[in-house]
């Protein structure tokens, strides 16, 4: 179960403190850069043999989104990878060498480019594959990655079904199973005072799941859930769809998608539902500081969102910004910092670069040992002969027996008259997940 208890400011919950898990989907483009010393190789088949070990050089490919509808996801992934990796090989690297990195693009659900960029990663061997942001594009190539003996690490996956996937041991995330995203959600909805909700959400495993918790959570508190309108997020328009959730004049309006949910925000002011007049939910998938800069001052202000993630520290989105000055999201940048960080643990745990190998030590290297917060620090105590507790930048990771961090962090955020939500949530709901 999940015990959700208040970091900062205590948010009202009226439902039950016990909360259970679930989690995000999405992704993005193709084009890919490489910053390997492998030279490219013809593209691997999804039939690939198992690797059995490594070369003795930590290669990590990144398949995150550079295009696609999570796209505003991938810049500050990209950089807390790039982050982790510089500041990795300014310790003296892996195994004693540099790690080498691979990118690639994810895509999304609409093009084959993650299989793509998969094939790619797996021909120049790579040890091990950070993404796909999206929980779609991860469960379309997670058994091609897996098959080879690969770990796949992501930052941002969310599907509750990667908690019980067959994966061989070799998938992990940092990001929380979306169950409870959708607990706290649905608790807020109901604290704010709304008895009457409209759930909007992107027809697919993240947007079903995510609205499923959500809808069950807000009816355990007392509301009703008036209106549920699962819509395909490749629609040319959502006209009909919002006419729905208008006959039923709900308090509050739940958005679950992503950037197509820009064109459902100018469809409900459209029709007389806006943010002033009726209560606006979003998740993260569609929580951003850059979607809905064109649209008139004000139409998101008050609006509420929900980001899987601990604070990102100051310092450490200063960090980010020496790698990326264009930056102006931080969403998911510390859980690829951690994965990183953990793949890179585990293979000097392991003294090994193979995928295997790195995936039995990543449970051991994230709880249980001597409390350290850096590569660095982390890897001086490994070499010391001392069992390690990395607690990354995104909280405390500790694994549990499916690859989920055992205890997770939901950020709760609020849009003001410039239609962003800036950095900081207004508060953060902390859950220790056991069993």
């Amino acid at each position: 179960m999940i015990r959700i208890a208040p970091v900062g400011r205590a948010l009202a919950v009226l439902a039950a403190t016990s909360l259970t898990l679930t989690a995000c989907g999405g992704g993005g483009g193709d084009t890919a850069s490489e910053t390997s010393p492998s030279s490219a190789a013809p593209a691997a088949s999804s039939s690939a043999p198992a690797a059995t070990k490594g070369d003795g050089t930590l290669t990590i490919g990144t398949l995150l989104p550079q295009t696609g509808n999570l796209a505003f996801l991938g810049p500050p992934e990209f950089a807390g990878v790039d982050l982790a990796i510089k500041e990795i090989n300014e310790a003296g690297g892996v195994l004693g060498k540099p790690v080498a990195k691979i990118d690639t693009d994810s895509g999304d659900t609409t093009t084959n480019i993650a299989s793509q960029s998969v094939d790619k990663l797996l021909a120049q061997k790579a040890d091990a594959i950070i993404g796909a942001a999206s929980s779609s594009v991860s469960e379309s190539v997670v058994d091609k990655i897996t098959g080879a003996g690969v770990v796949q690490f992501s930052p941002a996956n969310t599907s509750d079904k990667f908690t019980t996937l067959n994966d061989q041991g070799l998938y992990f995330r940092t990001a929380p199973p979306d169950k409870l995203q959708g607990r706290v959600l649905g608790d807020l909805i109901v604290a704010d005072g709304s008895d009457t909700v409209a759930i909007f959400a992107m027809q697919d495993s993240y947007g079903t799941g995510l609205a499923d918790q959500v809808q069950k959570t807000v009816t355990d508190g007392g509301a009703e859930v008036v209106e549920r309108v699962d819509y395909d997020p490749k629609a040319a328009d959502f006209s009909a769809e919002v006419t729905k959730i208008k006959s039923k004049s709900p308090k509050a309006i739940v958005l679950i998608g992503f950037e197509e949910t820009s064109k459902v925000i100018q469809e409900l002011v459209k029709q007389g539902l806006p943010a002033s007049k009726h209560k606006w939910y979003m998740v993260d998938g569609n929580t951003s500081n850059t979607n809905y800069l064109k649209m008139p001052k004000g139409t998101l202000k008050g609006v509420k969102g929900t980001i899987p993630g601990a604070a990102a520290p100051e310092e450490f989105q200063k960090k980010l910004l020496e790698v990326d000055k264009e930056l102006e999201d931080f969403s998911y940048a510390p859980e690829s910092y951690d994965a990183a960080n953990l793949i890179a643990l585990a293979a000097e745990a392991a003294k090994s670069d193979a995928g295997a190998d790195i995936a039995a030590k990543l449970a051991e290297v994230s709880k249980g040992g001597e409390k350290c917060k850096s590569f660095k620090e982390c890897v001086d105590l490994l070499k010391a002969g001392k069992d390690i507790d990395y607690d990354g930048v995104s909280g405390p990771v500790e694994f549990n027996d499916a690859g989920d961090p055992a205890v997770a962090t939901i950020g709760i955020y609020e849009y003001g008259d410039d239609n962003k939500y800036g950095s900081k949530a207004i508060e953060y709901r902390t859950g220790n997940i056991a069993g």
